[in-house]
């Protein structure tokens, strides 16, 4: 389906994430300008033409403008983030077996001879990038060429590995954006104001909520010692390599069924399928692939990535962890049902482009992350304590990353600071706490789990007074969800609440 033109000027500032998440296969073998020039040109198409006939999506429309001016524009993310220029230049999308081989081999090499393009690009516009955002990001830059064989490319790749290499030995120590440019950027891009203050207040109290459960869930199993030690036990009973897989291929039967059964997402249908992790994406440990609205019917995958039987037995069993019987039941819930995958269901019976196209990350992953307590409200393997166990701990992880980024981004918080405070309020330690700290470098929003879990909540309470008996789960679920992934400040109106 063709798109009109504004919302073309829009989604060619989003290359990477239309084409995969969206389904818009006309930018295979296509790779975003982000030179200086490239994004200048293209901030200037925006906005130009017609808005959308329908309100919401006319608002929706604005706020995703408004964020891509603020991203490129003001915030010039670009100079400073080599993010979204490895999302550009990254191959692993045609592993999804969205189209015929051939068709995905071609749009593979196609994007492939634009690399040297890109890299020059890459090194113009990234000029102010700090050292711990380049030592962060180092070993993805390398990443992006494992399996490539082509000379043209591999010279061109070699460029960039240096030019962020340089950065990660001699660039600017300072990764802060400054609180004031953490708030617009978070705002703009969720069409809302954004006081980082009450923020951290609102996210110091939903840590102590969550402890509370997790002593709660931990006293289930006649645990009344420090909960995050009993946490820190239970991960180590996981299923061996050989048995993750097939561990989450029967949690996902059980996700979809619950799901079913309560009625908890407005669309039932599409084909779940559980594997190994492509290559390219064996980074992950677990994540979602689904049927992009713009694409023909077809399979999801869950992928899932056991650790390499190479590595030392120490890292294999860390890695292991991360499927252990008390995380892996809400991880599945999160990334299948009711969570990303049947998110990904719906989206492909919204009304229009706008609601298949632009989706609010805070939403997707506020949605996902409420599903996980929302099972455990509705009774989700109630009997065995170590679900909800598994679902306090993931909401810590997410809590504690919306406080990290926003202290190490307003200059509260060291790196190093945002370690300890893992260690302190999650089950997390040594290596995997302080990675979790450096990610706020590169990923500022990386809040957005519960960010965007706490604004669906609060708007359910909302939606419970305002519709009195008329309230029902379904009612509601159904409502948002209609609305695709709508940015966090257009859920409320778009309600009519």
């Amino acid at each position: 389906m063709t798109l009109n033109g504004r919302l073309r000027a829009v989604a060619d500032l989003m290359v990477a994430e239309v084409r995969e998440q969206c389904g818009r296969h006309e930018y295979d073998g296509v790779i975003q300008d982000l030179s200086p020039e490239g994004v200048q040109a293209g901030l200037a198409r925006l906005g130009e033409g017609a808005p959308p006939s329908d309100a919401h999506d006319a608002a929706h429309l604005e706020v995703f403008e408004e964020g891509l001016r603020v991203q490129f524009g003001e915030l010039e993310l670009h100079r400073s983030n080599p993010y979204t220029h490895i999302a550009g230049m990254d191959l692993a999308c045609y592993d999804r077996d969205y189209a015929p081989l051939a068709q995905r081999e071609a749009a593979k090499a196609a994007h492939l001879s634009l690399w040297p393009q890109a890299v020059q690009g890459a090194i113009a516009s990234l000029d102010r990038l700090s050292q711990p955002v380049a030592a962060s990001l180092v070993g993805a830059v390398r990443g992006l060429a494992a399996g490539v064989t082509d000379a043209a490319a591999l010279d061109a790749h070699a460029l960039l590995v240096a030019h962020v290499e340089r950065a990660a030995a001699v660039g600017d120590p300072d990764a802060a954006l400054g609180g004031a440019a953490l708030a617009r950027l978070m705002g703009a891009t969720e069409g809302t104001d954004v006081d980082l203050g009450a923020l951290a207040t609102r996210a110091d109290a939903e840590r102590d909520r969550l402890m509370g459960l997790l002593a709660e869930a931990c006293a289930k199993l006649g645990r009344t010692d420090n909960p995050l030690d009993v946490a820190r036990e239970l991960v180590r009973q996981h299923p061996d390599a050989d048995g993750v897989i097939e561990a989450a291929r029967i949690g996902t039967e059980k996700a979809i069924a619950f799901t079913r059964e309560k009625d908890l997402v407005p669309y039932h249908d599409g084909e779940c399928l559980v594997g190994l992790a492509p290559e390219s994406r064996r980074w992950a440990m677990a994540m979602m692939s689904w049927n992009s609205p713009g694409e023909p019917e077809g399979p999801s995958w869950y992928h899932i990535t056991p650790p390499d039987p190479s590595w030392p037995k120490q890292e294999q069993e860390e890695w292991l962890e991360v499927f252990s019987d008390t995380t892996l039941p809400a991880i599945n819930v999160h990334e299948v049902a009711p969570g990303h995958f049947s998110h990904g269901r719906a989206l492909r019976h919204v009304s229009s482009d706008v609601r298949r196209m632009l989706q609010s990350l805070s939403f997707v992953e506020g949605w996902a992350h409420y599903a996980e307590e929302l099972c455990v409200e509705e009774g989700f393997s109630a009997d065995d304590p170590r679900f909800e166990i598994g679902v306090w701990l993931e909401a810590l992880i997410r809590v504690t990353r919306l406080a990290c980024a926003i202290g190490v981004h307003t200059g509260s918080l060291t790196v190093e600071e945002g370690a300890r405070r893992f260690e302190n309020d999650t089950h997390l330690a040594g290596p995997a706490a302080l990675s979790e700290a450096r990610r706020a470098t590169f990923d500022p929003t990386y809040g957005r789990y519960t960010w965007g879990k706490l604004e669906i909540m609060d708007l359910r309470s909302r939606a419970r007074r305002q519709w009195g008996a008329a309230f029902t789960l379904q009612r509601f679920h159904k409502a948002m969800l209609d609305l695709g992934s709508p940015p966090l400040g257009l859920l409320a109106s778009g309600l009519q609440l």
